[in-house]
């Protein structure tokens, strides 16, 4: 079984995280979304409310499990028996900043990296500037899921 871990904060999930989700599904048997447990940053979601969300938009693709992990990523991937990991790119400065983990990571562990560059559609979007954006009033629909719209703009106006 081809197994690959997509990790994130997704703080929340967007509609380019769905795209990246979606199209490694297509390429591998199970795909696991792993959520990072930051307790030193501080999240819009609950790590279980960001969970619960990928869960539901990513519900119809029948080989995608969302997890939770704390700590080195490496080591949920030696936990899990999963030998890579799914890094989407939206830029040059992705990159910069990712192969260097990839390196590390692979050093460490010898968890192999593939990055997977986004749909240009969603190629400015960060789940940072989505909070932003929407907690300033500007409208954020359709570059989140509508369930995540509908959440967000709950969480953020009230």
């Amino acid at each position: 079984m081809r197994r690959v871990v997509c990790p994130g904060s997704f703080d929340p999930v967007t509609n380019g995280h769905l795209d990246i989700i979606g199209r490694t599904s297509r390429l591998y048997d199970e795909v696991v979304v792993a959520v990072l447990i930051n307790i030193e940053k501080h999240s819009l979601f609950t790590v279980d409310e960001r969970i619960e969300m990928l869960q539901a938009v990513t519900k119809e693709y029948g080989n995608v499990r969302v997890e939770k992990f704390h700590g080195l990523l490496v080591d949920f991937c030696r936990q899990q028996g999963i030998p890579s990991i799914v890094k989407g790119l939206r830029a040059v400065s992705d990159f910069d900043y990712e192969l260097q983990m990839a390196q590390l990571n692979y050093r460490m562990s010898g968890v192999e990296t593939l990055f997977m560059s986004t749909n240009p559609e969603y190629s400015f979007l960060s789940s940072s500037r989505l909070k932003e954006i929407a907690r300033y009033g500007g409208d954020v629909s359709g570059l989140v899921p509508d369930l995540v719209h509908q959440l967000l703009v709950e969480r953020l106006r009230g």
